[in-house]
């Protein structure tokens, strides 16, 4: 980890907390949807390190790379489903928070393509991405994608 601090040295017990319930919210839904998240949230937020982690574990897990490439543009692109659409724009409206609270026609569409169970895991790894993408960011993060799954599955 080539950060301005350890934060698993700094915090261990809190950092493998953290990074356990990351993990089981992670796991909770579906992993294409999950990493597409990760990535527009990360970029939102202008997160290289989640960025570099995460559009390399979603290629690992079948991601293509033409639906990477566009997610920044996903309203315009013709290649996400309507319920990644909603978890997009859900994604949208949570991450910006403090640029308004527009976010009834995100959550109108949340509703229409998502269980209430699944409403709340989705929110949860939002959150989880844009806490991840505040510590990588704030503290100067840079973690190989190699190395964060074994940080991981150390603090596991």
């Amino acid at each position: 980890m080539a950060a301005q601090i350890d934060l698993f040295a700094a915090a261990p017990t809190l950092m493998k907390s953290w990074t356990g319930t990351s993990m089981a919210v992670a796991s909770s839904m579906e992993p294409s949807l999950i990493e597409l998240v990760k990535i527009r949230a990360s970029q939102i937020n202008g997160c290289a390190n989640c960025l570099n982690m995460h559009t390399a574990e979603a290629r690992a897990k079948g991601e293509t790379e033409q639906r990477i490439y566009l997610l920044s543009a996903w309203r315009e692109a013709p290649c996400y489903t309507d319920r990644e659409r909603a978890a997009l724009a859900w994604t949208d409206a949570l991450t910006r928070l403090s640029q308004g609270h527009e976010h009834h026609a995100a959550r109108e569409a949340l509703q229409a393509h998502f269980s209430e169970e699944e409403q709340v895991k989705l929110t949860l790894m939002i959150n989880v991405i844009n806490g991840w993408n505040r510590l990588a960011v704030g503290f100067g993060l840079w973690l190989d994608p190699a190395e964060a799954k074994t940080a991981a599955q150390a603090a596991a």
